[in-house]
């Protein structure tokens, strides 16, 4: 295993929420109202707070685990099951994360084939975004947690942009409060928790935070902001759309943008997927170090060596899904491998954990 990280190559306690913040926000922002007003109509703002407090209590649940492993997953795992269980577990971990890479940058290249330009080919975007990924990831992981700040002030004035669509909103349309059952709210909150996924990054780099266990509460406050820019979304986009006509709407959030109206931007929805390609950006760029980061610890292979073969792998993966159809059951496959990783793997780690310790301890 490799020795923790110099100081040189450490960010401070309070750049994890950034980290946190960046990683919970994607490509994903974009057409999430959707998925939840599905299962609970128009009071799916109560199934975004739900998932906020979930995941609240799952990061710090994956938080503990680090703290007493001292060290990244890939050390726990090694720790706590042996060299081959371990290091089969580690590998499963970071297949999962590949195939979240893949999500996201077919997500965001089908935004761009639907609402910019129809004709473009997926390999070729899918090389134009490795390439993007590539010269930030030699960087090093300073350098990918200051694309996080950025992506995060990207954001910002993204969100003042709901003011516009807030002219033609309908408070009936989320009347009356608490009209369906909690199954279906819990079914909301259970689709909410899946695109909360990001802050797992954590369980990597953990060791590359200074006084890293402080960070928690950095952590949890941008958890809590992801939560409030999630709930602002689902707010506007219920007040706006009747409930038939948000299931109906694929991307909810650009079409909204449809209605911002500035004198000198005609079409502010192409200047928006622009800007949001600064708030993905930091998610390919940390999953795919983290993936590199396991393979380090794993066979000893340099990060450098193994980041373009896996960077050609994700846009093979890529091309291979073409259609509307391919791209949505891959991503519900995906989802649901992402929320069994959530609310089985990380409590069962952090359960398992706390008894190995307690065991140890006696002995």
């Amino acid at each position: 295993m490799l020795p923790l990280p110099s100081e040189d190559k450490k960010v401070s306690p309070y750049l994890a929420f950034y980290i946190v913040n960046s990683m919970q926000l994607g490509v994903v922002a974009l057409s999430f109202e959707r998925f939840i007003a599905k299962e609970a109509g128009h009071d799916a703002w109560i199934s975004v707070v739900i998932a906020g407090f979930a995941i609240g209590i799952i990061l710090w649940m994956t938080y503990q685990i680090v703290i007493k492993g001292e060290n990244d997953i890939t050390v726990i795992h090694r720790d706590l099951f042996g060299k081959w269980l371990g290091g089969l577990l580690t590998l499963l971990v970071l297949a999962y994360m590949i195939l979240i890479f893949v999500v996201i940058m077919r997500s965001y290249i089908e935004v761009i084939q639907v609402w910019m330009f129809p004709h473009l080919q997926t390999w070729y975007m899918g090389l134009i975004l490795s390439v993007l990924v590539y010269l930030y990831f030699v960087g090093g992981f300073r350098v990918m947690v200051g694309l996080c700040v950025i992506g995060f002030f990207m954001t910002i004035p993204l969100l003042l942009l709901k003011i516009f669509p807030l002219r033609h909103a309908h408070l009936s349309y989320i009347l009356p409060v608490m009209e369906h059952s909690p199954a279906e709210l819990l079914a909301g909150a259970k689709q909410m928790a899946i695109i909360f996924t990001g802050f797992e990054i954590i369980l990597f780099c953990y060791p590359f935070i200074k006084q890293a266990a402080r960070s928690q509460k950095w952590a949890q406050l941008g958890s809590a902001f992801s939560t409030f820019i999630y709930l602002l979304a689902a707010l506007v986009s219920l007040l706006y759309f009747s409930e038939g006509q948000l299931e109906r709407t694929i991307w909810p959030t650009l079409t909204l943008w449809k209605i911002a109206d500035f004198p000198f931007v005609e079409r502010f929805e192409y200047a928006g997927i622009a800007i949001w390609l600064f708030v993905m950006l930091p998610n390919l760029c940390l999953y795919m170090w983290a993936v590199t980061r396991g393979i380090k610890q794993l066979f000893s292979i340099q990060q450098k060596k193994s980041v373009i073969p896996l960077l050609f792998l994700a846009v093979c993966a890529s091309s291979l899904i073409q259609t509307g159809v391919q791209i949505r059951h891959f991503n519900t496959f995906v989802d649901w491998i992402s929320f069994y990783f959530i609310f089985a793997y990380i409590p069962f780690i952090y359960f398992f954990q706390l008894i190995c310790k307690k065991m140890r301890r006696k002995q």
